[in-house]
Protein backbone atom coordinates (compact mmCIF):
# COMPACT_ATOMS: atom_id res chain seq x y z
CA UNK A 1 0.00 0.00 0.00
CA UNK A 2 1.20 3.58 -0.58
CA UNK A 3 1.03 5.92 2.43
CA UNK A 4 -0.35 9.35 1.54
CA UNK A 5 1.25 12.05 3.71
CA UNK A 6 2.78 15.54 3.43
CA UNK A 7 6.24 13.98 3.30
CA UNK A 8 7.43 11.39 0.74
CA UNK A 9 5.36 8.21 0.72
CA UNK A 10 6.49 4.89 2.19
CA UNK A 11 5.54 1.26 1.60
CA UNK A 12 3.63 -0.58 4.29
CA UNK A 13 2.06 -4.02 4.54
CA UNK A 14 -1.36 -4.16 6.10
CA UNK A 15 -2.28 -7.22 8.19
CA UNK A 16 -4.13 -9.91 6.21
CA UNK A 17 -4.27 -7.59 3.22
CA UNK A 18 -5.64 -10.10 0.69
CA UNK A 19 -8.35 -11.19 3.10
CA UNK A 20 -9.27 -7.65 4.11
CA UNK A 21 -9.81 -6.44 0.55
CA UNK A 22 -11.74 -9.56 -0.39
CA UNK A 23 -14.00 -9.03 2.61
CA UNK A 24 -14.41 -5.31 1.87
CA UNK A 25 -15.38 -5.88 -1.75
CA UNK A 26 -17.32 -9.16 -1.52
CA UNK A 27 -18.44 -10.12 1.99
CA UNK A 28 -21.49 -7.82 2.14
CA UNK A 29 -23.02 -9.37 -0.98
CA UNK A 30 -25.93 -11.57 0.10
CA UNK A 31 -28.56 -11.30 -2.60
CA UNK A 32 -27.42 -14.53 -4.28
CA UNK A 33 -27.46 -16.67 -1.11
CA UNK A 34 -31.12 -17.78 -1.45
CA UNK A 35 -30.35 -19.27 -4.87
CA UNK A 36 -27.32 -21.27 -3.69
CA UNK A 37 -29.34 -22.51 -0.70
CA UNK A 38 -32.17 -23.60 -2.98
CA UNK A 39 -29.83 -25.44 -5.34
CA UNK A 40 -28.05 -27.16 -2.45
CA UNK A 41 -31.36 -28.21 -0.91
CA UNK A 42 -32.37 -29.74 -4.23
CA UNK A 43 -29.16 -31.75 -4.75
CA UNK A 44 -28.76 -34.43 -2.11
CA UNK A 45 -25.01 -34.77 -1.66
CA UNK A 46 -21.76 -32.88 -1.29
CA UNK A 47 -21.33 -29.32 -2.57
CA UNK A 48 -18.18 -27.93 -4.23
CA UNK A 49 -17.67 -24.16 -3.91
CA UNK A 50 -15.43 -22.92 -6.74
CA UNK A 51 -13.41 -19.78 -6.04
CA UNK A 52 -14.66 -19.71 -2.47
CA UNK A 53 -12.64 -16.71 -1.30
CA UNK A 54 -12.83 -16.24 2.46
CA UNK A 55 -16.02 -18.27 2.71
CA UNK A 56 -18.96 -16.01 2.00
CA UNK A 57 -21.08 -18.79 0.44
CA UNK A 58 -19.37 -21.89 1.83
CA UNK A 59 -19.86 -20.86 5.46
CA UNK A 60 -23.50 -19.99 4.85
CA UNK A 61 -24.24 -23.38 3.29
CA UNK A 62 -22.23 -25.27 5.92
CA UNK A 63 -24.24 -23.53 8.64
CA UNK A 64 -27.34 -25.07 7.05
CA UNK A 65 -25.93 -28.57 7.30
CA UNK A 66 -24.57 -28.97 3.77
CA UNK A 67 -21.42 -31.05 3.20
CA UNK A 68 -18.99 -28.47 1.80
CA UNK A 69 -15.68 -28.56 -0.03
CA UNK A 70 -14.24 -25.15 -0.90
CA UNK A 71 -11.35 -24.34 -3.23
CA UNK A 72 -9.53 -21.10 -4.03
CA UNK A 73 -6.11 -20.37 -5.51
CA UNK A 74 -5.19 -17.83 -2.80
CA UNK A 75 -3.69 -19.48 0.31
CA UNK A 76 -4.54 -16.51 2.56
CA UNK A 77 -8.21 -16.65 1.62
CA UNK A 78 -8.37 -20.41 2.12
CA UNK A 79 -6.69 -20.08 5.51
CA UNK A 80 -9.20 -17.41 6.53
CA UNK A 81 -12.10 -19.62 5.46
CA UNK A 82 -10.76 -22.59 7.42
CA UNK A 83 -10.22 -20.45 10.53
CA UNK A 84 -13.72 -19.01 10.35
CA UNK A 85 -15.23 -22.47 9.95
CA UNK A 86 -13.39 -23.65 13.07
CA UNK A 87 -14.48 -20.58 15.03
CA UNK A 88 -18.12 -21.27 14.15
CA UNK A 89 -17.93 -25.02 14.75
CA UNK A 90 -18.57 -25.77 11.08
CA UNK A 91 -17.04 -28.47 8.90
CA UNK A 92 -15.70 -27.25 5.55
CA UNK A 93 -13.01 -29.14 3.64
CA UNK A 94 -10.67 -26.58 2.10
CA UNK A 95 -8.08 -26.77 -0.67
CA UNK A 96 -5.67 -24.28 -2.22
CA UNK A 97 -6.19 -25.10 -5.87
CA UNK A 98 -7.01 -23.79 -9.34
CA UNK A 99 -10.56 -24.56 -10.51
CA UNK A 100 -9.16 -25.31 -13.97
CA UNK A 101 -6.85 -28.12 -12.85
CA UNK A 102 -7.82 -29.32 -9.35
CA UNK A 103 -8.02 -33.06 -8.69
CA UNK A 104 -9.86 -33.88 -5.46
CA UNK A 105 -10.79 -37.49 -6.00
CA UNK A 106 -14.30 -36.92 -4.67
CA UNK A 107 -17.74 -36.91 -6.25
CA UNK A 108 -20.17 -34.04 -5.82
CA UNK A 109 -23.88 -33.48 -6.30
CA UNK A 110 -23.50 -29.74 -6.88
CA UNK A 111 -20.71 -27.37 -7.92
CA UNK A 112 -21.26 -23.63 -7.71
CA UNK A 113 -19.28 -20.75 -9.20
CA UNK A 114 -20.71 -17.63 -7.50
CA UNK A 115 -19.97 -13.98 -8.14
CA UNK A 116 -18.50 -14.26 -11.65
CA UNK A 117 -15.76 -16.80 -10.87
CA UNK A 118 -16.30 -18.19 -14.39
CA UNK A 119 -15.32 -14.79 -15.81
CA UNK A 120 -11.92 -14.73 -14.10
CA UNK A 121 -10.38 -17.71 -15.87
CA UNK A 122 -8.44 -16.09 -18.70
CA UNK A 123 -10.81 -16.54 -21.59
CA UNK A 124 -12.62 -19.40 -23.26
CA UNK A 125 -9.78 -21.91 -22.88
CA UNK A 126 -9.77 -21.35 -19.13
CA UNK A 127 -13.53 -21.72 -18.90
CA UNK A 128 -13.46 -24.95 -20.88
CA UNK A 129 -10.72 -26.29 -18.63
CA UNK A 130 -12.89 -25.48 -15.62
CA UNK A 131 -15.89 -27.19 -17.19
CA UNK A 132 -13.86 -30.33 -17.92
CA UNK A 133 -12.36 -30.40 -14.42
CA UNK A 134 -15.70 -29.91 -12.70
CA UNK A 135 -17.34 -32.58 -14.87
CA UNK A 136 -14.81 -35.13 -13.57
CA UNK A 137 -15.89 -34.25 -10.03
CA UNK A 138 -19.65 -34.36 -10.58
CA UNK A 139 -21.65 -37.55 -10.29
CA UNK A 140 -23.95 -38.37 -13.17
CA UNK A 141 -26.95 -36.07 -12.80
CA UNK A 142 -24.92 -33.65 -10.69
CA UNK A 143 -25.28 -29.93 -11.34
CA UNK A 144 -22.90 -27.05 -12.03
CA UNK A 145 -24.32 -23.53 -11.55
CA UNK A 146 -22.22 -20.56 -12.66
CA UNK A 147 -23.08 -16.87 -12.25
CA UNK A 148 -22.30 -14.51 -15.14
CA UNK A 149 -22.66 -10.74 -15.17
CA UNK A 150 -22.00 -7.78 -17.42
CA UNK A 151 -20.81 -4.92 -15.18
CA UNK A 152 -21.88 -2.45 -17.86
CA UNK A 153 -25.37 -3.93 -18.14
CA UNK A 154 -25.41 -3.03 -21.82
CA UNK A 155 -24.53 0.63 -21.17
CA UNK A 156 -21.72 2.49 -22.92
CA UNK A 157 -18.61 2.58 -20.74
CA UNK A 158 -18.69 6.37 -20.44
CA UNK A 159 -22.23 6.38 -18.97
CA UNK A 160 -21.72 3.69 -16.31
CA UNK A 161 -21.40 5.44 -12.95
CA UNK A 162 -19.63 3.83 -9.95
CA UNK A 163 -21.66 3.03 -6.80
CA UNK A 164 -20.83 4.19 -3.31
CA UNK A 165 -17.66 2.70 -1.75
CA UNK A 166 -17.64 -0.63 0.05
CA UNK A 167 -16.54 0.00 3.65
CA UNK A 168 -15.40 -2.32 6.43
CA UNK A 169 -13.76 -1.89 9.86
CA UNK A 170 -11.29 -4.42 11.21
CA UNK A 171 -8.86 -4.20 14.11
CA UNK A 172 -9.26 -0.45 14.42
CA UNK A 173 -8.57 0.09 10.72
CA UNK A 174 -11.24 1.45 8.36
CA UNK A 175 -11.09 0.16 4.79
CA UNK A 176 -12.99 1.43 1.76
CA UNK A 177 -12.95 0.42 -1.88
CA UNK A 178 -14.61 2.44 -4.64
CA UNK A 179 -15.02 1.41 -8.30
CA UNK A 180 -13.70 4.41 -10.20
CA UNK A 181 -13.82 3.28 -13.82
CA UNK A 182 -15.14 0.57 -16.11
CA UNK A 183 -12.98 0.08 -19.17
CA UNK A 184 -14.30 -2.02 -22.01
CA UNK A 185 -12.03 -4.15 -24.16
CA UNK A 186 -12.28 -6.66 -26.97
CA UNK A 187 -12.61 -9.61 -24.59
CA UNK A 188 -14.02 -8.16 -21.41
CA UNK A 189 -14.29 -5.36 -18.90
CA UNK A 190 -11.67 -3.98 -16.52
CA UNK A 191 -12.95 -2.61 -13.22
CA UNK A 192 -10.61 -0.10 -11.57
CA UNK A 193 -10.92 0.26 -7.79
CA UNK A 194 -9.52 2.93 -5.50
CA UNK A 195 -8.66 1.36 -2.15
CA UNK A 196 -8.15 3.38 1.03
CA UNK A 197 -7.13 2.23 4.50
CA UNK A 198 -7.11 4.45 7.58
CA UNK A 199 -5.01 3.19 10.48
CA UNK A 200 -6.08 3.45 14.15
CA UNK A 201 -3.69 6.44 14.34
CA UNK A 202 -5.43 8.17 11.43
CA UNK A 203 -2.80 7.54 8.74
CA UNK A 204 -4.22 7.17 5.25
CA UNK A 205 -2.92 4.56 2.81
CA UNK A 206 -4.13 4.31 -0.77
CA UNK A 207 -3.72 2.00 -3.75
CA UNK A 208 -5.35 1.11 -7.04
CA UNK A 209 -6.46 -2.36 -8.10
CA UNK A 210 -7.83 -3.58 -11.43
CA UNK A 211 -10.03 -6.63 -11.98
CA UNK A 212 -10.47 -8.13 -15.46
CA UNK A 213 -13.81 -9.82 -16.16
CA UNK A 214 -14.28 -11.78 -19.38
CA UNK A 215 -17.48 -11.03 -21.25
CA UNK A 216 -19.31 -14.36 -21.47
CA UNK A 217 -22.83 -14.85 -22.79
CA UNK A 218 -24.82 -17.58 -21.00
CA UNK A 219 -25.47 -19.26 -24.35
CA UNK A 220 -21.72 -19.39 -25.03
CA UNK A 221 -20.98 -21.12 -21.73
CA UNK A 222 -23.86 -23.55 -22.25
CA UNK A 223 -22.66 -24.35 -25.78
CA UNK A 224 -19.15 -25.17 -24.58
CA UNK A 225 -20.57 -27.24 -21.73
CA UNK A 226 -22.71 -29.30 -24.13
CA UNK A 227 -19.50 -30.45 -25.84
CA UNK A 228 -17.97 -31.50 -22.53
CA UNK A 229 -20.56 -33.76 -20.95
CA UNK A 230 -23.33 -31.46 -19.75
CA UNK A 231 -26.87 -30.63 -20.75
CA UNK A 232 -28.40 -27.24 -19.98
CA UNK A 233 -31.19 -26.93 -17.43
CA UNK A 234 -33.44 -23.93 -16.92
CA UNK A 235 -31.29 -20.90 -16.23
CA UNK A 236 -31.73 -18.85 -13.07
CA UNK A 237 -30.97 -15.28 -12.14
CA UNK A 238 -29.76 -13.13 -9.27
CA UNK A 239 -31.47 -9.73 -9.12
CA UNK A 240 -29.57 -6.48 -9.24
CA UNK A 241 -29.45 -4.13 -6.26
CA UNK A 242 -28.53 -0.48 -5.83
CA UNK A 243 -24.93 -1.57 -5.20
CA UNK A 244 -24.50 -4.66 -7.40
CA UNK A 245 -25.39 -5.69 -10.93
CA UNK A 246 -27.52 -8.77 -11.38
CA UNK A 247 -26.33 -12.12 -12.70
CA UNK A 248 -27.57 -14.76 -15.09
CA UNK A 249 -26.91 -18.20 -13.59
CA UNK A 250 -26.20 -20.97 -16.09
CA UNK A 251 -27.33 -24.33 -14.71
CA UNK A 252 -25.81 -27.47 -16.24
CA UNK A 253 -26.42 -31.15 -15.55
CA UNK A 254 -23.63 -33.71 -15.85
CA UNK A 255 -24.63 -36.45 -18.31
Amino acid sequence: MVGVRAQPTTRVTLPDEAVIWHDVECAAYEVDLPLWRELADGCAGAVLDLGSGSGRVALDLASRGEELTAIDFDPALVAALAARARERGLTVETHVADVRTVELGGEFALAIAPMQVAQLLGGRSGRRAMLETVRRHLRRGGVLAAALADPLEGLPVETALPPLPDVREAGGWVFSSTPTALRGGSHGVVIDRHRQAVSPEGELFESMASIQLDRVAPAELAEDAAELGYRPLASRSVPSTSDYVGSAVVVLEAT
